[in-house]
């Protein structure tokens, strides 16, 4: 088993496709942790504000296979297969941690490089999982963002109905 990290955002229908997402998630997965949810700005286009937060649970699936199954979740949410980039989503799942595996594909990047560069994912992650390192780095979540915070977009925490 390997615990997984990933990005959740919607920036379309964002309660109601969060909520789909999530609950595909611990359908595929079980049990499920999940970080507050944090409303930003889009970022890198004009769009409307999104709804972000961090998931992480554990699985049996091979790398890509669980790539593949995000993919799926995201189509099932009302994200085509295609809509990739920045641009409005209802749903934008992101592997953020694969265990403590550091890869650098084409495709893929592990640690992903988001978590350096954006508030709206390194400070969920830090919520959620603010103790442990960086798989690259080797500086704990928490501490990446008390250096961020002062310099990010901001973000900030939402009431969020999970029923």
């Amino acid at each position: 088993m390997v615990e997984v990290a990933l990005s959740v955002g919607s920036n379309a229908d964002r309660v109601p496709s969060i909520r789909k997402g999530v609950q595909a998630l611990t359908e595929h997965f079980g049990a499920v942790s999940r970080s507050p949810v944090f409303e930003s700005a889009a970022e890198g286009f004009d769009g409307e504000p999104f709804y972000n937060l961090v998931v992480t649970f554990t699985t049996r699936l091979a790398l890509f296979d669980l790539r593949t199954t995000l993919r799926s979740i995201e189509c099932l949410c009302g994200r085509s297969a295609h809509d990739r980039g920045f641009k409005s989503r209802s749903l934008d799942l992101d592997l953020l941690l694969y265990g403590d595996q550091v890869l650098q594909t084409e495709e893929l990047r592990l640690p992903h490089e988001d978590i350096e560069q954006y508030a709206f994912v390194l400070r969920p992650l830090a919520e959620l999982m603010g103790g442990r390192k960086h798989p690259r780095t080797g500086v704990r979540f928490g501490e990446m963002w008390a250096a961020m915070e002062h310099t990010a977009v901001p973000t900030w925490r939402v009431p969020f109905d999970w029923t």
